[in-house]
């Protein structure tokens, strides 16, 4: 079985890393901030963590990922894959892979594709870069579901970010017109509404939304900055009624 270091135990980090050492595999963790649990090998440090691995995980965060790349690449053995998990810009997964290869490493670009609590190693993995067959070789057959992107390393922190866009946006706007409606008395009025639209969305919602919001922006903006300021009125503050609006200004422009 491989030999697995995964650096920064938090939630997600630390999930995987359990399952990693539930299926078989050597675990070395290293987190300044979290204790190491019962089965994994306690390391002193990223250099100590990914010596003798046969495959790095990095699940730190975004700002620390530059920072254990350096710490760590040294000692990273010939051949040996350090794979990025942390969620940063396609730019940042770029700037990883140059210094890794500057120190002889070669690197893969993970995207976690979903919530890591409740499936831990099973949770989706998009992965690209010189690396990603490599990532899959080793985590599939312990049970992760690995999806390799052709391509550089960046592309699969595109994807997962593109959905983000949506996602997170969408739920946003849902938590802030919740908001607005508790305020005004009829919360429950617009759940139903909002569940029935989701219940019956299909690709012809995407066609209409995308088409109707060129084709009306200027009307649609006005009714965003009424949106806006009925909030204002309600106590509860428009961020994403009044990015709405301005999109839909810079639209009509």
């Amino acid at each position: 079985m491989p030999a697995i270091a995964v650096l920064g135990l938090g939630e997600a980090g630390g999930a995987i890393a359990a399952d990693l050492v539930a299926a078989g595999a050597a675990v070395r963790g290293y987190d300044p901030a979290v204790p190491v649990p019962d089965g994994m090998t306690a390391c002193a440090s990223e250099a100590d963590a990914v010596t003798g691995a046969d495959l790095v995980l990095s699940v730190n965060s975004a700002h620390d990922a530059v920072a254990a790349l350096e710490a760590g690449a040294e000692a990273v053995g010939d051949g040996v894959v350090w794979a990025d998990l942390n969620t940063g810009s396609p730019g940042l997964k770029r700037e990883l892979d140059a210094i890794a290869r500057r120190s002889g490493v070669r690197f893969a670009d993970v995207a976690i594709m979903a919530p890591v609590p409740g499936r831990g190693l099973r949770t989706p993995l998009l992965v690209s870069g010189d690396g990603a067959r490599d990532v899959a070789a080793v985590l599939g057959p312990l049970g992760a579901g690995v999806q390799v992107m052709d391509g550089a390393a960046g592309l699969a922190a595109e994807r997962k970010l593109l959905r983000s866009v949506f996602f997170k946006g969408l739920a946003g706007s849902v938590v802030e017109a919740l908001e607005a409606a508790r305020a005004a008395g009829c919360e429950d009025w617009l759940r139903a509404n909002i569940v029935e639209e989701l219940v019956a969305a299909g690709e012809h919602t995407v066609d209409r939304l995308v088409s109707g919001t060129y084709k009306h922006a200027v009307r649609r903006a006005a009714e965003m900055e009424a949106a806006a300021t009925m909030l204002d009125e309600l106590d509860v503050p428009p961020a994403m009624a009044a990015a709405s609006r301005d999109l839909l200004r810079r639209l009509s422009g």
